[in-house]
């Protein structure tokens, strides 16, 4: 359970939030993890080794010999972790990270390492907003890393905005997600998620529709009841299963009746996530026989379906609502634009531009837009982009 036997890396550099260390480290042993702590120098002018080593109960690193001469081998000890946690992270250490600039034992253990990597960064708020700030974390982001972003606070310039360290609440909720076993932060949520394409039907065999498998929709929904959440899943016609004691499946195909199956549970959950491909537009006339193939042009009246996503928006009252964009150009204008217009709290961008992402793949490439904030990932699989989405859900709430 939780962080019990996990073997935390804690990478500590020079900002004046090192000081807060002390209490993390007390904190990851307290939880039953064992903890081993690399400093840079300038990090030691903010935070005692020796009072780090007493904490952790284990030796701290800040050099590649220590006072016997005697080589510390950080290939041996990146293998050693579980997870590097780099708290608090200067904008020095971001570039280096981000470039590959190995020029101290940090950096060496960084690079040698497999384990996943957890960045706190924390800095001055011009440093923080700086383009080339933005940027190296982005790039870090899509390198796999999860970034805790700064929060708004009073720094130690004297200012106050964004780039104090996250509250060590934070952090260790997001050690303790990506270590622990049983990671149950939606226990006692209600989700409501949507899935598969629609089939708007033009005769009894025939019909509109699109190359959604269901899958990413379906993936959400067993991570999200994979982490004690209640999963309400409605789906158009998809080949995806959901055997989950937390999800309750209702199935459904045309556009209208997935309308009326997600207003009957709206108002009853926290968070929905509509990742559905639902139809724009319906046939007017819907043929009760077969159409008949004939030598003359066949022409097909469309009018547009509701709008389950706006109607959520302009009805939302305490439910954190995402939405889903798959675009082939303006990609992100588009998204935006989308987010505002229907009033969501998050937005989830695939590009079919993207190789690998989008319709009937098992991967997906993914950004992320709320009205303050994106964030790109790297191609994964759509479990894993499922993963990162509810982490980042977990992080808004």
């Amino acid at each position: 359970m939780g962080l019990q036997g996990k073997k935390i890396i804690l990478g500590i550099t020079g900002g004046i939030a090192a000081y807060k260390m002390n209490y993390l480290v007390r904190d990851f042993i307290k939880a039953g993890a064992e903890v081993r702590v690399v400093m840079t120098q300038s990090a030691t002018d903010f935070v005692s080794p020796l009072t780090l080593s007493t904490l952790s109960k284990n030796k701290v690193y800040t050099d590649f010999y220590d006072d016997q001469k005697t080589w510390n081998n950080h290939v041996e000890l990146a293998l050693w972790a579980d997870l590097i946690l780099m708290a608090p992270c200067t904008a020095n250490t971001l570039a280096k990270m981000a470039y590959g600039l190995c020029d101290n034992f940090l950096m060496a253990v960084y690079m040698s390492a497999k384990c996943p990597v957890i960045i706190a960064p924390a800095m001055d708020l011009d440093m923080y907003m700086h383009p080339a700030v933005s940027k190296n974390l982005k790039t870090l982001e899509e390198y796999g890393h999860g970034i805790i972003p700064a929060e708004f606070g009073e720094l130690a310039s004297g200012l106050v905005g964004q780039g104090r360290l996250a509250e060590l609440e934070t952090i260790f909720g997001a050690v303790e997600n990506q270590l622990g076993e049983n990671r149950l932060d939606f226990l006692g949520k209600k989700f409501l998620i949507t899935a598969g394409p629609t089939y708007e039907n033009i005769d009894p065999v025939r019909f509109i529709g699109n190359h959604s498998s269901g899958k990413m929709g379906f993936d959400l929904a067993r991570e999200a009841a994979r982490r004690g959440a209640e999963v309400i899943l409605i789906s158009g016609p998809s080949s995806q299963k959901a055997e989950d004691k937390n999800i309750t499946l209702h199935r459904v195909t045309s556009a209208q009746e997935m309308y009326e199956e997600v207003f009957k549970f709206y108002d009853k959950v926290d968070i929905a996530i509509m990742s559905a491909a639902v139809a724009d537009y319906t046939p007017k006339v819907k043929a009760a026989e077969k159409i008949k193939k004939d030598e003359s042009e066949l022409s097909i009246e469309l009018i547009k379906n509701k709008d389950i996503l706006r109607t959520m928006g302009e009805q939302k009252t305490h439910q954190f609502l995402v939405g889903f964009a798959l675009e082939t150009q303006n990609e992100a204008e588009n998204a935006k634009e989308k987010l505002k217009k229907k009033n969501l709290d998050m937005i989830v961008l695939n590009s079919l531009r993207d190789a690998g992402a989008g319709f009937a793949n098992a991967t997906n490439k993914v950004t992320i837009f709320t009205q303050t904030e994106e964030h790109s990932f790297a191609l994964k699989s759509k479990e894993e982009v499922a993963r990162d989405i509810l982490d980042f859900i977990a992080r808004k709430l």
